[in-house]
């Protein structure tokens, strides 16, 4: 429950421990349920200036959250959009972070494999420095 409290604080704590990576995430429709819409500014780490996603799914009871990108130069011109589905799994004490990318293509081009690695990495990256944030911050969660 807490690891998926953190996570859910995404858009405050990313820009604190990865700055490099997104400088900053707001609102701009919405309360934070589903149908709110935010805006991802990135940093120079990554090749992409912008993103606007959706919340497409909340599940607090099965700690999981679903969003998509619809627009912005992340989705590199030959993207419809792209879909993260994210769960908190509890297991032997702890838990383990799983997420699931989709990239739907307009057509037949595709992101390239160093793109792919570079965001599987940034991700990571980010992923573990949260939980570090949160087992740093507990009474905040």
């Amino acid at each position: 429950d807490k690891v998926f409290k953190v996570f859910s604080d995404f858009d405050n704590i990313a820009p604190k421990v990865n700055p490099d990576v997104f400088k900053s995430i707001e609102t701009i429709e919405g309360n934070g349920d589903v149908g709110t819409k935010k805006i991802f500014t990135f940093g120079d780490a990554v090749p992409f200036t912008n993103g606007k996603y959706k919340v497409d799914a909340i599940d607090t009871s099965n700690f999981s959250y679903s969003y998509s990108f619809f627009d912005g130069d992340c989705l590199m011109g030959i993207l419809d959009s792209i879909t993260h589905h994210i769960k908190v799994v509890p297991c032997d004490g702890g838990s383990k972070f799983k997420q699931t990318v989709i990239y739907n293509c307009k057509g037949s081009d595709k992101p390239s494999e160093e793109i792919l690695k570079t965001e599987k990495e940034i991700y990571e990256k980010t992923y573990k420095a949260i939980e570090a944030y949160g087992a740093a911050h507990p009474e905040s969660y």
